[in-house]
């Protein structure tokens, strides 16, 4: 039997370079099924299996689980959910280089010590064994940017405001020449990244995370060996002492997500010059409340965020949370919204999401792509309720 742009299974084994029992594995575990089975139980695949299939080898070869490669692969064949998967798969590539080269310099390290001390260095020893286990944080990593990215894309090609978020924060920065500038919870370095043709040369920048894998994106996403940027891993609920006599300190959306908030701004008094200033960003209540409205109307079991974070750091009480620990806060809103007729991005961005949502929906992914495809074909409205506090110390 022959089924125009199908393919057996052993054809797809062999174009894959794989033996069938093998795909017939995936298939019993529910990672790849087959797009078609007839009547008689023949199995067949198409160019959109051979996509997920890459990405199932790949992630199989860089040492993840079934049950991982099952929760970070998608069915889905839209060119730009495949071009985000392949960018983020080079990320994770480049990670483990790093991470073993880090490997074979430690082992180096030890081998030159036991030849010339005749014994072992316990403490080193230990440091290797610490290495050898970065690999268990490659999964959240990668997740984490995923996430991340799936966020950025929505909002920088769909909103309406031309300026762009990370633009916008800029302008409010008002940056002056010799300023120094710590920004905490930096991600991938996108804010320095939108804008590196108007940073002043003369500044000085330090980006810090809680996150090695962040701080590493941002390192490569900025151009090597500009001596404006330096780079820290540290929690903001605990600066290091060194740090002090900052002009400006940043927390683009980051606030929401700190157990402590006094504790973290008695930091940023600590770190900041009398006279400096702090700029923080976060969004209210009514913040892309539509999408929430659409998985609901889905599926009502599926809650995008077990917290509201509005509600631990948000627009509507980031004021009076500010005011103990600065002489002047002021709100400024981001004036935006969203508005697209693909489902594409949308479900991305669903999927990005830290709720409940990929336990409902990666089951039932085709019936959720035909229900986000028929809501968004005439045009989708998303409310965007975001702004900073700028306060003065």
């Amino acid at each position: 039997m022959k089924l125009p742009g199908y393919y057996s299974s052993g054809q797809f084994a062999r174009m894959a370079n794989v033996s069938v029992r093998t795909i017939r594995f995936y298939d019993k575990q529910n990672i790849l099924k087959p797009s078609y089975v007839t009547p008689a139980g023949a199995r067949f695949y198409t160019d959109s299996d051979f996509a997920r299939l890459q990405q199932i080898l790949l992630l199989k070869y860089l040492g993840f689980s079934l049950d991982d490669i099952r929760e970070m692969t998608i069915d889905d064949s839209d060119y730009l959910f495949l071009l985000n998967s392949l960018n983020l798969q080079k990320k994770l590539i480049q990670d483990q280089i790093e991470q073993m080269q880090l490997v074979e310099s430690a082992i180096e390290d030890t081998v030159r010590v036991i030849e010339k001390e005749h014994q072992i260095d316990w403490s080193q020893m230990l440091d290797l064994i610490h290495l050898t286990n970065m690999e268990k944080s490659l999964k959240s990593q990668y997740q984490n940017a995923s996430n991340i990215s799936s966020r950025i894309r929505l909002h920088k090609e769909y909103s309406t405001n031309s300026k762009g978020w990370f633009p916008w924060i800029f302008e409010h920065c008002n940056l002056k020449p010799n300023e120094r500038v710590l920004e905490i919870g930096c991600g991938n370095g996108a804010l320095w990244t939108e804008n590196l043709n108007h940073i002043p040369s003369n500044l000085s920048i330090l980006l810090s995370d809680v996150s090695d894998g962040m701080l590493r994106d941002a390192r490569r996403n900025l151009p090597s060996g500009d001596k404006r940027f330096s780079f820290a891993c540290f929690d903001c609920h605990s600066f290091p002492s060194s740090l002090s006599a900052f002009d400006l300190i940043i927390a683009n959306h980051v606030l929401f997500y700190c157990n402590d908030l006094p504790k973290v701004f008695k930091q940023i008094q600590r770190a900041l010059k009398k006279g400096g200033h702090f700029l923080c960003s976060t969004y209210g209540k009514h913040h892309m409340i539509e999408i929430s409205e659409l998985v609901q109307e889905f599926d009502s079991r599926i809650v995008l965020s077990a917290e509201k974070l509005y509600e631990q750091f948000g627009l509507e009480n980031g004021e009076a949370l500010l005011k103990p620990y600065f002489s002047d806060v002021q709100c400024i809103r981001y004036e935006d919204s969203i508005e697209l007729d693909r489902a594409e991005p949308l479900i991305e961005y669903i999927l990005s999401c830290h709720g409940n949502q990929n336990q409902m929906l990666l089951e039932r992914y085709h019936e959720f792509r035909s229900f986000v495809e028929k809501k968004t074909s005439n045009g989708f409205h998303i409310t965007k309720d975001a702004g900073i506090f700028l306060c003065t110390f």
